[in-house]
């Protein structure tokens, strides 16, 4: 019996051993991802997806509340408001 209560307890050991390793690559990695990019690429776009949904949406049903009203104020392109 103790042989096999010392064998357990061994791969126990082992186990609980691997998964601290495991958390702390883990961790290692998760530290990594949350460092700041060294670079960000911006890309500039002539039509604001956004602004081309809300027309869309607006010419098929009318909206319940204007919450892109503001938004679609903002924008550059000359848009009609909420009808």
């Amino acid at each position: 019996m103790s042989e096999d209560r010392e064998k357990l307890e061994k791969e126990l050991s082992e186990l609980l051993s691997e998964a601290e390793e495991r958390s702390e690559e883990e961790r290692q990695e998760e530290t990594r991802k949350s460092l700041p990019h060294k670079y960000e690429i911006r890309i500039q776009t002539e039509l604001d997806p956004i602004v081309e949904e809300t027309l869309k949406y607006r010419s098929m049903a009318k909206e319940i509340d204007g919450r892109y009203d503001e938004y679609l104020k903002r924008t550059p392109r000359d848009v009609k408001g909420p009808e």
